[in-house]
C-alpha cells in the first residue's frame, strides 16, 4: 500500500505534534489539530498500524542524570570491515544492535561501513565494549572513535511537510 495515498494533511500534523511531545493528552491534541477526541485517538492508532509511528518513548535530560550517576561518555565509533559482502554486514549489524550500549548503529557509503554512536559509563567500559565488539571480531579491520566533549543539539524529530 502506498503510505502517501493513506495519510492526509491532519495525520501529517499528527506526527509533527507527536514528534513534539508524545506525552500530550488526546483531548489537547485533538484540539491542536481541530478533530474530535474520537477521530484523533482512531487517526494516531492507524498511524501507530501503519508503522508510522514507531514507538513513543521518554527522552532523558543526560546532564541532569549525570548529576546523579555521573556523566559517562559518549563515542562516535567508525567502523571498517575487512571483509564488505552482505552476510558480513549483516553479522556485525546483528552484534551491534544487540548490545545495549550502542544507542545507534548507521551503515554508511562512501567510507566506514558502520557508524556507532555508543554511551558507555567510563573509559573501562568502553574499553571492555570495544574488546567484545571489535577485538573479537577478526573481519573488523579499522576502528576510529571519536569521544564527545559537548552536545550542541540533540533531536529526534523527522521533517514532516504539512501541506
Amino acid at each position: 500500500m502506498e503510505l502517501n495515498n493513506t495519510i492526509d494533511a491532519i495525520d501529517r500534523q499528527l506526527l509533527d505534534w507527536l514528534q513534539k511531545d508524545a506525552s500530550v493528552s488526546n483531548q489537547m491534541l485533538a484540539e491542536r489539530v481541530h478533530v474530535s477526541p474520537p477521530t484523533c485517538l482512531r487517526r494516531v492508532r492507524r498511524l501507530h498500524e501503519l508503522g508510522l509511528i514507531e514507538k513513543q518513548v521518554a527522552l532523558l535530560q543526560p546532564d541532569r542524570l549525570a548529576e546523579l550517576q555521573g556523566h559517562g561518555l559518549t563515542a562516535i565509533v567508525e567502523i571498517t570491515l575487512d571483509q564488505q559482502g552482505a552476510e558480513f554486514l549483516s553479522a556485525f549489524e546483528a552484534r551491534a544492535i544487540c548490545d545495549e550500549q550502542v544507542q545507534q548503529c548507521w551503515r554508511v557509503s562512501p567510507g566506514p561501513d558502520f557508524i556507532l554512536v555508543v554511551h558507555v559509563h567510563d573509559m573501562p567500559t568502553y574499553h571492555a565494549l570495544a574488546q567484545r565488539l571489535f577485538t573479537h571480531d577478526a573481519n573488523v579491520r579499522n576502528v576510529k572513535a571519536f569521544f564527545a566533549t559537548h552536545r550542541a543539539k540533540f533531536d529526534t524529530r523527522v521533517p514532516i511537510r504539512l501541506e
